[in-house]
């Protein structure tokens, strides 16, 4: 029994020695021994390469706003670890994990003993958040976001009420697959019969797989740029305003705090999934409480403003796709002004192409390394780097202090969550 948090979050991280193991025996055998609390409470299931935290976080804000009790399982986290396992958008105390890990430790040694071996860390948390959503603390809905692809991941043992993908893109590729076909397959896993599809899948060959598992499963398929438009948008005060029309419905101006044009795409999706549940009459929320809901949104280390003067900007663009849309937002919002960069990167990330890219927007790039297993060093970064105005540091704390000077320009920390999560902290501070 642990009684501290401490040694309880250290046994959980000492999971990850056991890697990631595809598959849904062990979580089917946990939570039958916990009397399936997976089944007790509605859930709304998101897969997606990238938009699933903002995605997560609309929905979260809009039905709190309309007076519901929302759990939110989320990864992974930018400030503390319990973030993970969320009600309301407040993580669960200290107090709550150590009972959790208490409940869920004895399981995993028994399951050890059997052929299907050690739980991994991300099917300890899983097991966790579905007995506290569904026995400790019952919400009237949970919001569920995948760790890693959908079709094996550890969360996808749930009979959701809707599911979304959010879009689809080369991330993961040593476990998901080299081609967009074969990623699209893997999220397109978390598609169940009798639940409605939402996604904001773009890429056609990505798109294709996901039209024809919605079709082999007979479920209904929204998709953004056919059934779910956006018809206007524009900038108000480096905010967004924007308007959509959906199967039900048209909403017109609704603003968004988070900006960037894929901030459209991921609100839209959610606004589908409200109303649809509105149609189903399933969840009354009104028009001023989606409204307000959007507005109030926000995301930890999602283009997000840690000082106005000078402007520090952190943005956890991990992949090229992030990568893409933080140019976006940079174009939109900041275009006439000086722009420099500090990034830093896992290794086993394809860092190149996001360097390049960010490349197209900077007046300077710095590069660094953190404490993580898999960081890229700073200067495998900084060589890959085209640009001549370019500096690396060993210390990210170093390239901080360094890099910001109290100036008109704009300063941008992005690359790995795990970096901008350490460096948000550092600024908070």
């Amino acid at each position: 029994m642990f009684t501290n948090y401490k040694d309880a979050v250290e046994w959980i991280h000492s999971r990850l020695k056991f890697g990631i193991k595809p598959g849904l025996k062990r979580m089917e055998w946990m939570m039958e021994r916990l009397g399936n609390p997976e089944k007790k409470i509605p859930i709304i299931h998101i897969a997606g390469t990238n938009g699933k935290g903002s995605t997560v976080s609309y929905l979260q804000n809009i039905f709190t706003e309309a007076g519901y009790k929302v759990g939110t399982f989320t990864s992974p986290y930018i400030e503390v670890f319990n973030e993970r396992i969320s009600v309301d958008g407040e993580p669960i105390s200290d107090d709550e994990m150590v009972a959790l890990v208490n409940e869920i430790k004895p399981l995993s040694e028994q399951l050890a003993e059997t052929e299907l071996n050690s739980p991994t860390e991300f099917e300890v948390i899983t097991a966790m958040a579905f007995y506290y959503f569904g026995v400790v603390n019952p919400p009237d809905i949970i919001i569920l976001e995948t760790g890693l692809g959908g079709r094996f991941d550890s969360t996808n043992i749930v009979e959701p009420i809707l599911s979304i993908i959010t879009n689809v893109g080369f991330d993961h590729m040593a476990i998901l697959g080299d081609t967009i076909e074969e990623i699209a397959g893997e999220k397109a896993g978390i598609i169940k019969e009798n639940a409605l599809v939402i996604t904001g899948v773009s890429n056609e060959k990505a798109l294709a797989v996901i039209q024809r598992t919605a079709e082999e499963k007979n479920v209904s398929l929204f998709e953004l740029g056919k059934d779910i438009k956006i018809t206007k948008s524009s900038l108000k005060e480096h905010q967004e305003l924007f308007s959509v029309s959906i199967p039900f419905r048209n909403y017109e101006d609704l603003l968004l705090t988070m900006r960037g044009e894929h901030q459209l795409k991921n609100a839209s999706l959610a606004v589908t999934a409200i109303s649809y549940l509105q149609e189903e009459n399933k969840f009354p929320i009104t028009e001023k409480q989606l409204r307000t809901g959007l507005e109030k949104t926000s995301w930890k280390g999602r283009f997000e403003t840690m000082s106005k003067d000078p402007l520090i900007i952190i943005d956890g663009a991990h992949n090229i796709e992030g990568v893409e849309s933080l140019v976006d937002v940079v174009n939109r919002h900041y275009g006439d002004r000086k722009i420099h960069i500090l990034f830093s990167a896992l290794a086993d990330k394809d860092f190149k192409p996001m360097i390049e890219r960010l490349t197209a927007i900077a007046t300077s790039m710095a590069f660094t390394t953190f404490d993580f297993p898999r960081a890229a060093s700073a200067a495998d970064l900084y060589d890959v780097c085209p640009m001549e105005d370019k500096a690396y540091y060993e210390s990210w704390e170093e390239a901080v202090e360094k890099f910001v000077q109290c100036d008109d320009d704009v300063y941008i920390v992005t690359g790995s969550l795990y970096f901008i999560s350490g460096v948000r902290r550092y600024l908070m501070k």
